[in-house]
């Protein structure tokens, strides 16, 4: 059976944990910041979860984990 390839917008913006969860950044703070509230800006450069709803997808493009 030859080797599953990677998809590698998926391995770019996905990290996994150590029990196996994928964490990924979140959206809208690249920019304009100075709108943004601080406690906003806060969670905005933390990690955000992805579902479990999610998890099969990314477990197709990325067959061999990160």
């Amino acid at each position: 059976m030859p080797k599953l390839k990677t998809r590698k917008c998926a391995a770019k913006r996905l990290k996994m944990t150590g029990t196996g969860k994928f964490r990924h950044n979140k959206a809208g703070a690249r920019h304009l910041m100075g709108t943004k509230n601080a406690k906003r800006r806060r969670r905005l450069a933390q990690d955000g979860a992805v579902s479990p709803a999610e998890k099969r997808r990314i477990k197709v493009a990325l067959p061999y984990g990160l």
